[in-house]
């Protein structure tokens, strides 16, 4: 794996095993569906409302599925988060770039690497569904490298100590089609996790 996808499956497995236990405390999460994770690449799609959703879906998905996430450029300038951030393979995004082409490129190695990415179509942290417009984004790469979108529902409104509810849903392949095409893709996506939720005991 090259550097600009971190340290490893070693340095990523280690920090979960690590950072599990205290997560697992500090929000108890209920995880459904797992059995729908496919091996190998694709693009896992969650809604987002809080801070702590990549290390809930991390450690639900386990060691044995290297996630590399999508984060705002804003991260990159935190003392040691930022760097920490780098070291398990995820990478950065400016959201007021019109292209974000260094981050389609470093999409595309991870995925032919043979490992997933996560994008929050919303783009930002949102308490509601439906409040942030879904980002095409995701449904674009997904598309050019078919591979398949893992649709992740995470509850809204967390708090400390209280029971969270991760649902994955099973994997969606992505057509090629127009601009309008995956327009509507997006959002019916958003539809589709927050099904999810409602859905899940």
């Amino acid at each position: 794996m090259s550097d600009v996808l971190g340290k490893g499956d070693a340095y990523y497995s280690k920090w979960l095993a690590r950072l599990k236990p205290l997560v697992y405390f500090c929000y108890p999460t209920e995880n459904h569906g797992l059995e729908c994770i496919p091996e190998g690449p694709a693009i896992i799609c969650a809604n987002h409302s809080n801070f702590i959703d990549p290390v809930l879906i991390g450690e639900a998905f386990g060691p044995a599925h290297h996630i590399h996430f999508m984060a705002k450029e804003e991260l990159r300038e935190k003392p040691v988060l930022g760097k920490f951030i780098e070291n398990l393979g995820s990478f950065f995004v400016d959201r007021d770039s019109s292209t974000g082409i260094d981050a389609i490129r470093t999409t595309m190695k991870c995925v032919k690497s043979g490992d997933k990415v996560m994008i929050f179509p919303e783009g930002t942290r949102t308490e509601e569904d439906g409040m942030a417009d879904a980002k095409t984004g995701a449904v674009r790469m997904a598309a050019k490298l078919k591979v398949p979108i893992i649709p992740v529902y995470i509850s809204r409104n967390k708090k400390f100590f209280h029971k969270a509810k991760l649902v994955v849903g099973a994997p969606i392949p992505v057509p090629a089609g127009s601009h309008e095409d995956y327009e509507a893709f997006a959002e019916r996506l958003m539809e589709l996790i927050a099904e999810l939720g409602r859905e899940a005991p």
